[in-house]
C-alpha cells in the first residue's frame, strides 16, 4: 500500500548503464579499493557488556572497555572498567579507569577509580587519583601510587575484617 523511502534514496527504477553525468557508480573490485585504518589505539569500539543475567566463573582480561552489570567471581583486568549498580564482582579488578556503581570484593587497582553514591567496596584500593561520591559505602584502605596497575604483586594492606 505505502512505501517508505529514504530521502537520500532515488525512486527505484531498473537497473541499466551508466549514462554519462547520471549518479549511477559502479562498485570497485575489492582489489582497487584502498584499506580500511586500522583502529588506533586513540579510537576505542564500544564496551563489551555483561548482562545483569550473566554470571561468569572465571578470570575476565580484555585490552578494551567492559561494562559489568552481571556477576563475576574472578579477576578483571581492562582498559576502562565500569561496574553496574547490578553487578557484584568477587576479585581483583585492575585498569586504567575504574569506575564502580555496584558491588565488590576484592582489591581494586587503577589510575583513575572513581565510586559513586551506589558503590559498596569491601578491599583495598590502590589508585594514583581517586574519587570517592558522597553515600559510597567503602571498606578497606586507599594507597595512591604511581603506576598502581603495574603487573606486580602488591602487599595486602589491611588485615582481614574476620580477626
Amino acid at each position: 500500500m505505502f512505501s517508505k523511502t529514504r530521502v537520500t534514496e532515488k525512486p527505484h527504477t531498473p537497473p541499466s548503464p551508466a549514462a554519462p553525468g547520471t549518479d549511477a557508480v559502479a562498485p570497485a573490485p575489492h582489489h582497487d579499493r584502498p584499506e580500511a585504518p586500522a583502529a588506533s589505539p586513540a579510537r576505542r569500539n564500544a564496551p563489551s557488556i555483561l548482562s545483569p543475567d550473566l554470571t561468569v566463573v572465571g578470570n575476565i582480561r580484555t585490552e578494551g572497555d567492559i561494562q559489568i552489570e552481571g556477576t563475576v567471581e574472578g579477576d578483571i583486568r581492562a582498559h576502562q572498567l565500569v561496574i553496574g549498580e547490578t553487578a557484584t564482582i568477587r576479585g581483583e579488578i585492575v585498569g586504567d579507569e575504574v569506575v564502580v556503581n555496584g558491588r565488590v570484593v576484592g582489591r581494586v587497582r587503577g589510575l583513575k577509580v572513581r565510586l559513586s553514591a551506589s558503590a559498596r567496596v569491601e578491599g583495598d584500593i590502590i589508585h594514583k587519583t581517586i574519587a570517592i561520591e558522597s553515600g559510597a559505602h567503602f571498606e578497606g584502605s586507599v594507597q595512591r601510587q604511581e603506576d598502581p596497575i603495574a603487573n606486580g604483586p602488591t602487599k595486602k594492606l589491611a588485615p582481614p575484617a574476620s580477626e
